[in-house]
């Protein structure tokens, strides 16, 4: 399979004609447990003539014991970044469409405490659906780009840094749910995890019309 490396080409684009690019991108969301995470990264003309972090990818492509390391390179080359989060019972209760919405009008509220005049940006979204405007909060420029994770560096550095939060908030959670499995399955719908839902219900961490619909012979 080859590999693609993520460019800058659509960013310096954008950047003839907007201040500032917002890439985002989510990440959790077809898991059975643990929040949705968006993230948001910010690339500005300086940025935009830097060389991309080496090994930055699709977060889904970078090896796990690389994330790290490259996430954190990723952090220090956009101009700024931020991770907004939308929690388990936030999705059951308004479903994971408008909480991938609200986790991004919630990063991007980070970004603008950070400095950030998020109505200056255009804003690309890894995905072929805007679930930004819909939230409502501000007037922004969203561009949906498919495969922006895979293509386009600031896509796949907000995709990384996000990746890595969200992966380390579930390990935690693991040790206090150490049933669920969740530091290697990471929420999602594996064996181990269908088959410990089976065994031990659904925890205050699933969604639980998700996961009550993985295992519904405990209902």
């Amino acid at each position: 399979m080859t590999v693609v490396e993520p460019r800058l080409t659509l960013e310096r684009r954008l950047l003839r004609e907007h201040t500032l690019v917002i890439a985002c991108d989510e990440v959790g969301r077809g898991a059975l447990a643990g929040p949705v995470a968006v993230g948001a990264a910010v690339v500005d003309a300086p940025r935009s003539r830097k060389r991309v972090p080496q090994g930055l990818r699709d977060s889904k492509l970078v090896p796990e014991l690389r994330r790290h390391d490259v996430a954190a390179r990723a952090a220090s080359w956009v101009a700024a970044s931020a991770i907004g989060w939308a929690s388990s019972q936030e999705i059951d209760e308004i479903g994971i469409m408008r909480a991938l919405g609200l986790a991004s009008v919630r990063a991007l509220a980070d970004l603008r405490r950070q400095g950030v005049v998020v109505e200056d940006a255009i804003v690309i979204l890894d995905g072929n659906y805007d679930y930004i405007s819909p939230a409502g909060e501000w007037a922004l420029t969203i561009r949906p780009v498919i495969k922006a994770d895979r293509d386009c560096a600031s896509a796949a550095a907000a995709s990384v840094i996000a990746k890595v939060a969200r992966d380390d908030l579930m390990t935690d959670l693991h040790d206090e749910l150490p049933a669920y499995e969740w530091a290697r399955n990471k929420g999602y719908a594996s064996p181990d995890h269908r088959a410990a839902i089976r065994e031990h219900g659904i925890s205050r961490h699933h969604r639980a019309s998700w996961s009550i619909a993985e295992a519904p012979t405990l209902f």
